[in-house]
C-alpha cells in the first residue's frame, strides 16, 4: 500500500515500542516474483518491521542528503506504461495501467532525446511526486511506414526510486517483447495487478516517520548493511570518471546547488552519476539541514521540465539536450562530460582543487586500495566500494558540521584556520566554501581566516 511520496525517507527504521509493527496480511496463494535476481517479494510473505541488524545488505537503502531509518519498503508500483515513437506523431503513450493516471510528459521522459542513435538504454526520471524507470530499445524493421526502425520504452512509476532497480530485467524483457510482438500487454497487466499500490491523499504525504539519529552506533549498523540501489561498481566508476573533481561536486552538493549534468545518450549511466552526486551530501547529525532544501535527484530532464525546474532551489539532474546550457537561470553548476563549470562569479573559487582536496582524494583512493586488498584475502565480511564511498563523505560531512556546531555554541563563536584544518579543509582555499556553507545552513559563526599570508 502506497503511503509515502517523494519526500518519504528511503532508509527507515525506528526502535523501541514507539512504532507498532503493521499487522501481517493473510497469506495468499499465487504470488509472483517479478523482480530480477529474486528481488521481488512473493505476495504471500507477511511484512513486519525489522531493525537494521536483521536486514539483508540489499534491503537497507540510502536517501541521498538525509539519513533516516525505518521499515523496509514494500513493492509499490502506481503505473505501468508503453511508449512508442510514431514517425508521424512523434513520442506517444500507446498503453498504460491504470488508464486514468496522468502520464503527460512521460512519453518524452522515458525516451530520451537522441535515443534513435542507440540500440538500448534505461532511464530514471521524476513525474510529479513519483519516480520512474523505463527501458528503451530500438529494433530495425523492414517497414517503410516505420522508416526502418521500431522504437519503444516500457516503464513503471513508484513513489520511491529505491526499489525500481528490482524490475530492470523485467522491463528489458518486456520492451523486447513489445518490439517483436506489438500490442500484447497481458504480461504487463498481470505485473501491474500484482504490484500495484493504493494511493492515499492525506496530510504530510502519508505521515513519514521522523528521523532517528544514531551517530554513536553508525558503523555497527550501517557499515555492514548499507547498499545502494544500483549495480555494483556504480560509485567506483563515478570516482574514476571525475577523479579529483568529485571534491568540487561534493562542495556544490553540500551547498545544495542546482547541478545539471549533460551527456549524449545513453543516459542510464548518467542517471547513476546523479545518484552518486546526491550521495556526496549525506549528513547524519541532528539539527543540520532544517533550513536548507534536501538534495533532490531529478534524474533525466528535458525541455518539458523547464517550468518545474524554474521553481526548484536545489536539485541534481541530467539531460541529453544541449539547449539547457544556454538557460543559465535553471542551474548553478553545469557538468559537460568531465568539465564542471558555473556562471556564478561567487562560486568560481569552488572550481579550484586545493591541497586539502588532493589529500582527501588521496585518502579515498588509499582506502579503496586497502578494501581491494582485504577482498583478495576473502574475509568473512568485506564491505563493498559503495559502502566505503558513501561513508567516506558522510564522515567528512559530519566532522565539518560537528566542528561548526561546537564553535557556534562556544562563547566567542570564532572559527579559526586551525578549526578549518581540523575539518579537513584548506583555510585559504576553502574560505569561500566555508562562508557559503555557514550562510546556507544558518550557522552563527565568525570566520577569522582573512589574511592570505597566514599559514
Amino acid at each position: 500500500m502506497v503511503e509515502r511520496g517523494d519526500a518519504a525517507p528511503l532508509l527507515r527504521w525506528a526502535e523501541g515500542p514507539a512504532v507498532s509493527p503493521p499487522q501481517a496480511p493473510e497469506p495468499q496463494a499465487g504470488g509472483r516474483g517479478w523482480g530480477s535476481g529474486g528481488g521481488g517479494r512473493p505476495a504471500a510473505e507477511p511484512a513486519r518491521r525489522r531493525g537494521p541488524e536483521e536486514l539483508g545488505a540489499s534491503e537497507v537503502l540510502l536517501q541521498p542528503g538525509r539519513l533516516e531509518l525505518g521499515d523496509v519498503e514494500e513493492d509499490q508500483v502506481v503505473a505501468v506504461f508503453v511508449v512508442t515513437f510514431d514517425p508521424r506523431s512523434g513520442n506517444m503513450v500507446e498503453w498504460c495501467l491504470p488508464q486514468d493516471i496522468d502520464l503527460e510528459g512521460v512519453e518524452f521522459k522515458s525516451m530520451a532525446s537522441g535515443s534513435h542513435k542507440i540500440q538500448s538504454d534505461f532511464i530514471y526520471f521524476r513525474k510529479g511526486p513519483f519516480f520512474g524507470l523505463a527501458c528503451f530499445a530500438n529494433m530495425p524493421v523492414e517497414s517503410e511506414l516505420e522508416r526502418g526502425a521500431r522504437m519503444k520504452s516500457v516503464g513503471i512509476l513508484s513513489p520511491s526510486y529505491t526499489l525500481l532497480y528490482r524490475y530492470m530485467h523485467f522491463l528489458e524483457n518486456q520492451v523486447r517483447h513489445q518490439l517483436e510482438t506489438p500490442g500484447h500487454y497481458s504480461h504487463l497487466a498481470a505485473f501491474y495487478e500484482d504490484k500495484k499500490g493504493v494511493l492515499h491523499a492525506g496530510p504530510g504525504r502519508g505521515g513519514s516517520l521522523p528521523p532517528v539519529y544514531w551517530l554513536p552506533s553508525i558503523h555497527r549498523y550501517m557499515y555492514p548493511e548499507m547498499k545502494i540501489t544500483h549495480p555494483a561498481g556504480c560509485m567506483s566508476q563515478f570516482i574514476k570518471f571525475f577523479g579529483e573533481q568529485i571534491l568540487i561536486l561534493w562542495k556544490f552538493a553540500l551547498l545544495r546547488k542546482r547541478i545539471l549534468i549533460f551527456s549524449p545518450p545513453p543516459v542510464g549511466v548518467v542517471c547513476y552519476r546523479v545518484y552518486c552526486c546526491c550521495c556526496l551530501a549525506n549528513v547524519s547529525l541532528p539539527g543540520i539541514g532544517g533550513a536548507i532544501p534536501e538534495s533532490k535527484p531529478f534524474f533525466y530532464v528535458n525541455v518539458a521540465d523547464i517550468e518545474s525546474l524554474e521553481v526548484e532551489v536545489s536539485y541534481v539532474a541530467c539531460t541529453t539536450e544541449k539547449i539547457f546550457e544556454e538557460k543559465r537561470e535553471l542551474y548553478d553548476v553545469y557538468v559537460d562530460n568531465q568539465n564542471v563549470k558555473t556562471h556564478h562569479g561567487h562560486l568560481q573559487p569552488l572550481l579550484r582543487i586545493n591541497s586539502a582536496d588532493r589529500e582527501k582524494y588521496r585518502r579515498l583512493n588509499e582506502q579503496r586500495q586497502m578494501l581491494l586488498y582485504s577482498q583478495e584475502l576473502e574475509d568473512d565480511y568485506t564491505p563493498c566500494e559503495e559502502d566505503l564511498f558513501v561513508l567516506f563523505f558522510l564522515e567528512q560531512n559530519n566532522r565539518i558540521f560537528q566542528t561548526l556546531l561546537e564553535v557556534s555554541a562556544s562563547q566567542d563563536k570564532t572559527l579559526t584556520a586551525e578549526h578549518a584544518r581540523g575539518m579537513g579543509l584548506d583555510p585559504q582555499g576553502d574560505r569561500s566554501f566555508l562562508m557559503d556553507l555557514l550562510e546556507a545552513y544558518g550557522i552563527d559563526v565568525m570566520l577569522v581566516i582573512d589574511n592570505p599570508c597566514c599559514p
